[in-house]
């Protein structure tokens, strides 16, 4: 089997390709190692998961841009799967700089579609999307005020999150939620429309080693990242807010567990759910009991859409892929904690 993940030099992306090479399949990784220009930072982690896949024979490492349609129409046609990863990530970066957002997000999320679609091989796709389709409609929802964290008001949404019914109309999203949301609905209506067989995972807060977060990005990675190098933490808002996470792992054995369902298309909200959340109040206090270590927090004001409680209901995903997660917390947490402490060479 053939398999093609673009934005493979990404923290989920390079997660994805591992999974694969381990199982002796042949991946091709491309990426145009954009990460530092897309998010108007100095990243000189920019090539090290590129790097470090370098190890694994069987992985095809590729430079190319999903905003060229010619060359991921000429990759695309020998493949048989398409795990779609690349994108620009960070909601901040795409208020104060949207024009990449759009062409990557969107552009380059059709010319995937494009080039499945005139595929004679018609791959098999998995899309990257994120709870952000959803907009400010999360912020509708009744919360209640607790002392670390906010949490959904009694109701259906408290019992088991979000589901993929919640409306994604009529709000406000950020250039970031527009993007993907774009790139959302067009998969659904090139599944439906050329009978394509495709999985939108509607991503939560996933985590994981070689995550290479920052303060717009990653916020379980860069809060660890920050307290073990004793460097500063600004949270935006009272750090009550509330995700459920996800450890990579479990991330990439749902996809798989979709590539190898009866399941033809399928939009799913993909996170920990109910039994696996956390603020960051929370997350730092987590942080601080492990490693004995506290950084110099400082609050500022909300960020654009901003949503104080955003918990998945995994009901769905669940049942049509009998999957759920199994890197509880804690356990993931450590093992962030383990992988910054054994390269703060590298940050």
């Amino acid at each position: 089997m053939k398999i093609l993940v673009t934005g493979g030099a990404g923290f989920i992306g390079s997660h994805v390709a591992e999974f694969y090479a381990k199982k002796d399949e042949e991946v091709f990784v491309y990426d145009n190692l954009s990460r530092a220009e897309l998010l108007c930072k100095d990243d000189k982690n920019g090539n090290y998961n590129w790097n470090y896949l370098k190890k694994y024979k069987n992985i095809t490492l590729i430079r190319g841009d999903v905003r060229d349609l010619e060359r991921l129409k000429d990759i695309v046609s020998k493949v048989d799967i398409v795990i779609h990863t690349a994108g620009q990530t960070a909601v901040t970066t795409s208020i104060t700089n949207p024009l990449p957002d759009f062409t990557v997000n969107v552009c380059g999320s059709f010319n995937v579609l494009e080039a499945i679609r005139l595929s004679k091989k018609r791959p098999y796709l998995v899309f990257c999307s994120t709870n952000k389709v959803y907009g400010e409609n999360v912020n509708e929802i009744e919360v209640k005020k607790l002392k670390t964290r906010y949490e959904f008001a009694e109701g259906k949404y408290s019992k088991k999150g979000i589901p993929e019914t919640l409306s994604i109309d009529h709000c406000k999203h950020t250039p970031y939620g527009c993007s993907k949301l774009a790139a959302d609905l067009y998969m659904q209506d090139y599944a439906q429309l050329y009978d394509l067989k495709i999985g939108v995972f509607r991503m939560s807060c996933i985590y994981g080693t070689r995550q290479f977060g920052f303060e717009d990005q990653g916020w379980i990675a860069w809060f660890t990242i920050a307290t073990l190098l004793k460097k500063p933490i600004t949270i935006y808002g009272d750090g009550r807010q509330v995700r459920d996470i996800l450890y990579v792992s479990d991330l990439v054995n749902a996809y798989d567990a979709f590539l190898k369902s009866d399941v033809k298309f399928g939009v799913f909200n993909t996170g920990g759910g109910v039994e696996n959340t956390l603020s960051l109040l929370e997350l730092l206090d987590k942080i601080q009991v492990k490693t004995k270590k506290k950084s110099k927090i400082s609050f500022e004001d909300w960020r654009p859409s901003d949503q104080k409680v955003y918990i998945s209901d995994i009901s769905k995903i669940k049942k049509q892929l009998n999957w759920k997660p199994e890197v509880a917390p804690a356990q993931g947490i450590e093992k962030m904690i383990e992988w910054v402490e054994e390269n703060k060479n590298i940050f």
